[in-house]
């Protein structure tokens, strides 16, 4: 490909709209241009990017016995509202109807789809395990898109569903998986750690989350200092234990604490470790089952002023499909008093406490009365509560409850998810299947997915210097970049088209910059760009009988003699010192 008849228009400046590197570059090395909000074109130079990772997912689901297929982006709201999930999804799933006034929606994900397509295939054992890929677009109409490819509304992904007639058949696919997965990233050049997930919206019994590490991640590793243990901050389990403070219980004081509305402002105000002063939070769970029926509740959360609550835990305990803040105007009506003042005595709201707080005594917490607390409240004799529970992110130095070592933080992208569903689909879709012994039973189901699109972002987040991009050889636009240095030299022109002629026949991935531009551009784009090797080819080096290899990674620099091989010499520096 020559670069003066190729689609590039790189920028200097960071765009104003791009908070984070990955998207910064991409945007300034001419890789995507946004469209709306979360929505972004690929060009060219992405959009080989993007098929290079598809690439190397296709390789290996197939190896592991994955068949792709190719589903609707488009999905009736029946297939929705047989699994219960139309309802249920949110505003992030984006509904319209057609011109017969049919509900349909942008699929952000396609479990009822392949549900579907296997109800109408499958009856017998005899035809599992089946598990069935594509790679495709989805929508989901996030409410605040950003970072560019990380967190759009439109992206590429591809979506894995395994299909077997016991827990033990699934278990061995969702190992496959698993596997595939690790080779996956090993092979895009991606460092990557596998961690315990919350199942989410999706369901299912168990899920594993893959995670690019990566200092400048929005997601929270949590990771044992002695043993192979980790898990994201939604899933770690924080070890119960400690010892009950030996102290006098006192009697209760109601004490004014005007316009301080934070832990540590009490704490701080009163003079008390603030430890002892909790934080009380109104949550919002909805699809909790009352009486037989979906409904959304509140209830109040209690965890240490030095802890802070952890949603994913609540859902699981409280029984819900989601669980988030209250609004200000939402704790207002349901308890009558602001955040800020909160506390669990008298508390109208279901109180639930972390595990911490049942070793402390004579803690201070909110009045449910506006600029008052209360002193020297022990939970067991003052107030109603439905009992402990481990509802509070893991921290640093917290204990691993597999080998007592103590926990460690790091950062990360989550760039795939794994999930064994177990019968959760097939049994309200009515997917079933003859077992061995003639019994018709429900289909026990995986799911598992890979942000395309992400993965590309977060090998940026991962690999990039104050220059630019510093692609993983397997996965970046192009290989090599030849660049002759002088566009009016014959000598330098023919050198270069033979250097970059033998590469295309060597099958490399090769561009060749011959614009009409100042030297210092060509080497400013390639940089940015993240090419793994660059060739320059100049006068004065002819002159001296060598030509100029350079690799981006490393900056190192490396000098071939003029010979009829140079191709050769080339590929052999790319395929033994460029990873």
């Amino acid at each position: 490909m020559r670069q003066s008849r190729y689609f590039i228009q790189t920028l200097r400046e960071i765009p104003s709209e791009a908070e984070v590197v990955s998207h910064q570059l991409m945007l300034r090395a001419s890789m995507i241009k946004k469209v709306a909000a979360g929505i972004y074109d690929y060009l060219p130079l992405g959009l080989k990017v993007i098929r290079k990772v598809e690439n190397i997912i296709r390789e290996n689901m197939n190896k592991a016995g994955a068949i792709e297929l190719l589903m609707s982006v488009v999905q009736p709201a029946e297939l929705w509202q047989s699994s219960g999930r139309w309802n249920h999804f949110g505003k992030e799933l984006l509904r319209f109807k057609d011109r017969g006034n049919r509900d349909f929606c942008l699929g952000p994900t396609h479990e009822e789809v392949i549900t579907d397509i296997v109800k109408s295939q499958v009856n017998s054992y005899k035809q599992m395990p089946v598990t069935l890929y594509q790679i495709q677009t989805k929508f989901r109409d996030e409410v605040r898109p950003r970072f560019g490819l990380m967190r759009g509304r439109e992206f590429i992904m591809k979506d894995a569903y395994s299909f077997d007639i016991d827990d033990a058949g699934a278990d061995v696919s969702y190992q496959k998986m698993y596997d595939a997965y690790k080779a996956i990233f090993t092979a895009c050049g991606l460092a990557h750690k596998v961690v315990d997930a919350d199942t989410g919206s999706i369901g299912g019994s168990f899920s594993h989350e893959f995670m690019v590490l990566a200092d400048t991640g929005e997601d929270t590793i949590i990771s044992c200092n002695k043993c192979e243990y980790s898990a994201n901050v939604e899933k770690a389990v924080v070890v119960d234990s400690g010892e009950k403070e030996n102290a006098a219980l006192k009697d209760m004081e109601e004490v004014a604490t005007p316009n301080k509305h934070t832990a540590l402002e009490v704490a701080e105000f009163l003079g008390v470790d603030i430890i002892h002063v909790p934080k009380t939070m109104i949550i919002r769970c909805e699809g909790v089952v009352v009486d037989g029926r979906e409904e959304d509740i509140y209830v109040a959360c209690m965890v240490r002023g030095d802890h802070e609550v952890n949603l994913s835990k609540v859902k699981n305990v409280v029984k819900a499909k989601s669980a988030e803040f209250a609004e200000h105007y939402e704790v207002l009506d349901k308890t009558g008093c602001s955040i800020g003042s909160l506390g669990p005595c008298n508390m109208p709201l279901k109180v639930y406490v972390d595990n911490a707080l049942k070793y402390l005594c004579n803690i201070v917490v909110g009045a449910n009365k506006e600029g008052y607390h209360i002193k020297n409240v022990n939970l067991e004799r003052d107030a109603k509560i439905e009992g402990y529970f481990d509802i509070r992110n893991a921290m640093p130095k917290d204990k691993c409850p597999h080998c007592n070592g103590e926990y460690q933080e790091t950062k990360g992208i989550e760039v795939g998810h794994i999930f064994k569903l177990g019968t959760k689909y097939s049994e309200s879709m009515g997917a079933k299947a003859l077992d061995k012994n003639g019994k018709n039973i429900p289909i026990v189901m995986g799911c598992y997915g890979i942000g395309v699109g992400r993965t590309a972002a977060s090998a940026i987040e991962q690999h990039y210097d104050e220059k630019g991009i510093v692609w993983p050889k397997a996965i970046a636009p192009f290989e090599v970049v030849v660049i002759p240095l002088n566009t009016n030299d014959d000598e330098v022109i023919a050198k270069s088209d033979e250097i970059y002629n033998g590469l295309l026949s060597l099958g490399v991935d090769v561009i060749i910059d011959d614009r009409n531009e100042r030297a210092g551009v060509k080497f400013n784009d390639a940089e940015l760009i993240g090419y793994p090797l660059r060739v320059s080819v100049g006068k004065k080096s002819l002159s001296e009988g060598r030509i100029e290899v350079v690799i981006r990674r490393t900056g190192e620099v490396i000098f071939l003699d003029l010979s009829n091989n140079l191709a050769d010499k080339v590929k052999e520096i790319l395929d033994t010192k460029v990873i």
